[in-house]
């Protein structure tokens, strides 16, 4: 509701002989008066933004000169008046379309010349009029108006009654919530009888725009004006309600936070008092461990001056806490603190070769790392790059490298990694920054020296968070991590002395960039007699500690051990085999615990029993009875294999078939072989009519399998000529290399792995290009025995050796 401002203005400017003449209240009697003398034409007031309601006091100020007119004549005659509200209130003259159609008859009390030169008329509404039409408007406006009746109070009614009372709530709600309103005016509600009088003085005064003020004028039904009224009031209560509350929670807000504000400075000073304020503490422990840190002036002076920043801060403040956590990392980390490196190599070769069998390229690139060091004493640590396939022991052997050397070990996990900050860190502005993974390595290795394994390298991806592989660059270059930056940090960092090791399975997905800083050690997979020694200095060992079984419980032959790895393991790795051992010695512990003297040797039978059936057959040469049947060797990421190579024809018209499942690069070896013996009939001894009228097919059987690589060309070639002479293939051999059009033959991959497989399946001569001699004299000579090799040049010679 408005404060009623007119009653405050006749306190102010009216006399008080002429006050006693001003109703505050109306009569109910006069509203309802029809026999009230009122003409059918009457002088025509357009009100701005004001309604008036019929029995209600209001001032008005008069601007307009027509208005002015009308006020001054109408008092001077004691004239009755039509006040009517405005549609559009910037409108200057309206007219009867611009008017509302129901107005309110008035009579002017009083006339005041107020002190700025304005005029204001204090009026009071007698009835309502529905306005028909404007007769003319000069000097003023004058209308023709139809008087409306008002709807009589049934008397003891309780329904009105009900809702009187209900709109006395609500209005002396308003007051008391409201700030602006005298508390005079619940006093003047609540003396108020008539109910006509009741709804036309709080619509009057209630705070809405005053188009909704002309729709309650407009409703002729009482009780309907009564319950629009009440809507109306019902929402004035809950915004004044809710901004009530909002206010009270604001007020409390504000109430505790002072309240923690006196407190906490209440327990600074009984701390003070006491000598034991945390802040100073704090700040004093930073001061003394800041003085122990051998760290570099530059360093030193970032942190003196880190730590007067945090001095002047306030401790309740958000970067009080983020400043601390920055000098305690910068604290933490091992500025200029190396372990000392232990360059005895007869220990570290010892090292070495007690914790992994095999090895031997990566174990003689650390040795000469660790020469180089023991000579020069302030080599940059190399970047390598262990890439073989899983299982081989890639990052347990940086275990091995730490301990061999005395230095700390770290490992960081790169696989999945898509954030460039978890390498680099983030601004220490940000909330809940931390810096990189790699500096908090550093920090959690103690030293800056450690042996650092970066495990999986190939395995980093990059999304919108950044390209980590680009982050690693600077890490892994031995001419740039002198001075390493973390953001978190803001200071460069000298990772030179740090030994990374990267591991990955495939070289092939990692950026070039960053593949051209690294020294790549390939780590192939283990031949079955390296599995075999693994499995007895380390695998079995090992599991029987696990699981609390002595060695004096069971025995694990040497063909027992082979049958394992043959027939139920296929990898290049050991780890499907450490499994397997672990699960088998499970068994024999749960019969060790129900009898403490039991002891077994295994044998095929008890394999059987704890692995069930074997899953994997080994290929073993199978003869070379019919010609065309000729068994060359493969290459596969478990190791190598012996596969076969048939070949037949046909009546037909010389056209070649292929199955087995054979990639296109192996495809084209086939063509490439039938190519060569159609242009060498001569030299073969074949009729060159013969592919006229014959089709040829060519086979490799295991037909699920997928095969491909060019290392099968000899072995085509070989097949084909032998089926199309009828020449047998001799006994016991086997071959490998690629041929060219012209008849070369060109060396291969993988031969380690492929002479082993040869071996085991019986074989005893192996035809390899030449230029593969150099790969069979990295093979143990142990590995070798009873294996005759042929070196060769071209498939004249392959042909000449192969075929009987």
């Amino acid at each position: 509701m408005n404060k009623i401002d007119f009653r405050n203005m006749l306190l102010d400017e009216i006399t008080e002989e002429s006050s006693e003449f001003l109703p505050i209240l109306g009569d109910e009697k006069e509203l309802l008066n029809d026999n009230l003398n009122i003409p059918d034409t009457l002088p025509i007031l357009p009100l701005r933004n004001t309604v008036l309601f019929p029995g209600v006091v209001i001032p008005i100020n008069i601007g307009r000169d027509k208005s002015l007119k009308l006020i001054r004549y109408a008092y001077k005659q004691s004239a009755l008046i039509g006040v009517i509200a405005q549609k559009d209130t910037n409108t200057e003259n309206p007219t009867m379309d611009d008017l509302f159609k129901i107005g309110t008859i008035a009579s002017i009390l009083k006339i005041l010349e107020m002190p700025d030169g304005t005029t204001t008329a204090i009026i009071q509404g007698k009835k309502r009029f529905l306005l028909e039409d404007i007769l003319y408007d000069d000097p003023y406006h004058v209308g023709k108006i139809i008087l409306k009746q008002e709807e009589r109070m049934p008397e003891n009614d309780p329904e009105y009654n009900a809702i009187a009372e209900s709109l006395k709530e609500m209005a002396t709600k308003i007051v008391k919530y409201s700030s602006h309103i005298p508390n005079e005016a619940g006093f003047a509600l609540k003396n108020i009888e008539s109910m006509l009088f009741l709804i036309n003085f709080i619509s009057s005064n209630t705070d809405v725009e005053y188009r909704s003020k002309q729709e309650l004028l407009e409703i002729d039904s009482l009780k309907q004006r009564a319950i629009k009224l009440l809507e109306i009031l019902s929402k004035q209560v809950s915004l004044l309600e809710l901004k009530n509350d909002i206010q009270k929670k604001v007020k409390i807000d504000i109430d505790k936070q002072q309240r923690e504000y006196f407190l906490h400075q209440q327990m600074k000073t009984i701390q003070d008092e006491l000598g034991g304020n945390p802040v100073d503490e704090e700040i004093k422990e930073l001061e003394e461990k800041g003085k122990q840190k051998e760290w570099s002036d530059s360093v030193k002076e970032i942190f003196e001056k880190e730590l007067n920043k945090l001095k002047r801060l306030n401790p309740a403040s958000p970067d009080y806490s983020v400043q601390s956590n920055y000098l305690r990392e910068l604290i933490d980390l091992p500025w200029n603190h190396y372990s000392k490196d232990n360059l005895d190599l007869d220990h570290a070769k010892e090292i070495l070769d007690a914790d992994h069998y095999g090895l031997e390229k990566v174990k003689d690139r650390i040795l000469e790392y660790l020469a180089v060091l023991k000579l020069k004493a302030d080599m940059k640590s190399p970047i390598l790059c262990l890439y073989g396939p899983p299982g081989v022991g890639k990052t347990s052997l940086g275990k091995s490298v730490a301990k061999a050397i005395g230095r700390e070990f770290v490992r960081m996990s790169l696989g999945g990694l898509h954030d460039e900050s978890e390498i680099r860190g983030h601004r220490k502005t940000y909330i809940g920054a931390m810096p990189g993974r790699i500096i908090q390595s550093i920090k959690k290795a103690g030293t800056s020296n450690p042996v650092f394994i970066l495990d999986e390298i190939d395995k980093v991806g990059n999304d919108f968070r950044g390209d980590p592989q680009s982050a690693l660059l600077e890490v892994l270059d031995p001419e740039q991590n002198t001075n390493f930056h973390d953001n978190f940090l803001d200071i460069d960092y000298d990772l030179s002395k740090v030994m990374f090791i990267a591991t990955a399975n495939d070289i092939s997905t990692i950026a070039p960039p960053l593949r051209d800083r690294m020294e790549i050690i390939e780590v192939s997979g283990y031949l079955l007699e390296e599995k075999r020694e693994i499995a007895k200095r380390h695998l079995i060992p090992k599991q029987l500690e696990n699981h609390g079984v002595s060695k004096d419980h069971v025995e694990f032959p040497d063909e027992i051990i082979d049958v394992i790895i043959e027939k139920y393991t296929r990898e290049s790795g050991v780890r499907s085999l450490d499994k397997l051992i672990a699960k088998i010695i499970r068994q024999i512990a749960r019969k060790v615990a129900m009898n403490k003297k039991f002891h077994l040797t295994l044998d095929t039978n008890k394999i059987k029993e704890y692995l069930g059936s074997p899953i994997f057959s080994r290929e073993e040469y199978q003869g070379n009875d019919l010609p065309g049947v000729v068994t060359g060797l493969a290459w596969t990421a478990v190791g190598g294999e012996i596969l076969f190579i048939e070949s037949s024809y046909s009546k037909g018209k010389g056209q070649l078939s292929l199955t087995g499942n054979l990639g296109d690069v192996m495809k084209e070896s086939a063509t490439l072989a039938l190519e060569y013996i159609k242009s060498h009939t001569k030299e073969i001894g074949i009729d060159e009519n013969i592919f006229d009228n014959k089709d040829i097919h060519v086979h490799v059987p295991a037909g699920a399998v997928p095969k491909d690589g060019p290392s099968a060309g000899i072995t085509m070639v070989t097949s084909l000529v032998s089926s199309l002479t009828g020449r047998k293939v001799k006994k016991a051999i086997a071959m490998t290399g690629e041929i060219t059009l012209r008849g070369k033959v060109l060396p291969v991959g993988g031969i380690r792995e492929k002479i082993l497989a040869a071996k085991r399946a019986g074989i005893k001569e192996i035809i390899l290009c030449s230029e593969n001699q150099k790969d069979i004299e990295d093979i143990k000579k142990e590995y070798l025995k009873g294996l005759k090799f042929h070196y060769v040049d071209t498939i004249e010679e392959v042909l000449k050796i192969a075929l009987i």
